[in-house]
């Protein structure tokens, strides 16, 4: 009796286990409290880690565009059909008007509550230099992976060649998993050594202070996005925009629970058949949208981005961001279905385009990944919108 006891209790205890963003949370607090008492030894050891993997993912950001960017392309080509182009369109439209929201949002909002002066050198006047370096050049640049993954992907759409199509399969399942076997786990351990630097050198109270505030707007704007979705969406199916979205609030709890697109399309199809969209087209929609359709990934992305420009005092240059955009939208499309993928996807052009280094990159990620829930169930619950709106035009 007693053993059995003793198994249960294991049982229970093996349950509770931190998710990513639990894991990010203590990270960040930690890193914040701990580093002005931190011994200057400990700080360049994390600083040592700190350096070694941004080389490595750095290395990663070309291969992980050609592995998951052309196969996404192939396979929406292959694929073709009205119903399909008229989705994919269709999400990446919302995906575009996302981003666009967030930008006027944060552009017009962001500056009135960061004070550029407080983080200005954000993570560059390192006092407690690394051990040692280590470079890992990329075998090429981001551009280059990204124009070389469109013309694989349209060509093996139109090619229709197996053997090319099978190694880029087998590619992007390598890249997967090496997301989410070394860049995962590691994450909360590198964002750990970011926090605890910069506290070390007294700028994350600054930080984190900043941090609280931009969830607060990114949530505001996510509530604004499904707001409007639903708006055309009750216009073109002459519904009930709120009756719509409130119909759908089970898929939006449960993709708070399980921060997966994928793990919510059983809710979210059945709540999506609530709101008289045909058997038919909601298989297909909701499916297709878990892995194409990421309004609120975008929305958090462009949001964060433009905050780490302003801490550090750079331009927002609108030329740029409406060029980020477009190239965003494409990107999200081929965004692993992992905790955190679509931050990883982005980092690209996030480096390419925006000149984010190590450090962004890092607040980028932790500031994404502390959000993911709500950014997931954003995308979910906008699938239903988007199902509505292709049932409108669907003829048995």
């Amino acid at each position: 009796m007693l053993e059995c006891g003793n198994r249960m209790k294991k049982k229970k205890w093996k349950k509770i286990r931190l998710g990513l963003i639990g894991r990010i949370i203590i990270a960040l607090i930690v890193g914040a409290v701990t580093g002005p008492y931190t011994p200057v030894e400990l700080v360049r050891t994390f600083n040592t880690f700190n350096g070694l993997f941004g080389q490595y993912l750095g290395f990663l950001i070309p291969l992980l565009i050609i592995g998951l960017v052309a196969p996404a392309i192939a396979d929406i080509g292959r694929k073709a059909g009205k119903m399909l182009l008229a989705t994919a369109l269709l999400a990446y439209g919302a995906t575009l008007v996302s981003g666009f929201a967030s930008y006027l949002t944060a552009a017009n909002i962001f500056p009135g509550m960061i004070t550029p002066t407080a983080i200005q050198e954000l993570g560059k006047a390192a006092e407690a230099p690394a051990w040692f370096t280590l470079s890992i050049p990329p075998l090429m640049g981001v551009m280059t992976a990204l124009i070389f993954a469109f013309m694989l992907g349209l060509g093996m759409a139109y090619c229709r060649g197996e053997a090319l199509r099978k190694v880029c399969d087998d590619f992007r399942e390598i890249i997967a998993r090496t997301i989410g076997k070394t860049i995962i786990p590691l994450l909360p351990l590198y964002i750990f050594g970011i926090v605890l630097n910069m506290s070390w050198s007294g700028q994350a109270a600054d930080l984190l202070s900043v941090f609280l505030k931009i969830i607060g707007i990114i949530f505001l704007l996510h509530v604004g996005v499904l707001l409007l979705q639903y708006s055309v969406a009750g216009l073109v199916s002459r519904q009930n925009p709120l009756l719509l979205l409130w119909r759908m609030m089970p898929a939006y709890f449960t993709a708070l629970g399980t921060q997966s697109s994928a793990a919510t399309i059983p809710i979210t199809l059945q709540q999506t058949l609530c709101n008289k969209v045909h058997k038919d087209v909601a298989g297909f929609v909701i499916p297709l949208c878990a892995t194409i359709h990421l309004s609120g990934s975008t929305l958090k992305i462009v949001a964060c981005a433009i905050a780490i420009m302003l801490m550090q005092g750079s331009p927002i240059d609108p030329t740029v961001m409406v060029g980020f955009i477009f190239m965003l939208g494409v990107i999200m499309v081929a965004a692993p279905g992992v905790p955190g993928g679509a931050i990883m996807a982005a980092l690209g052009i996030l480096h390419s385009m925006l000149g984010f280094g190590d450090t962004e990159q890092a607040l980028m990620i932790a500031l994404y990944i502390t959000m993911d829930n709500f950014g997931t169930a954003c995308n979910v619950t906008g699938d239903g919108a988007l199902a509505v709106i292709i049932n409108r035009f669907y003829k048995n």
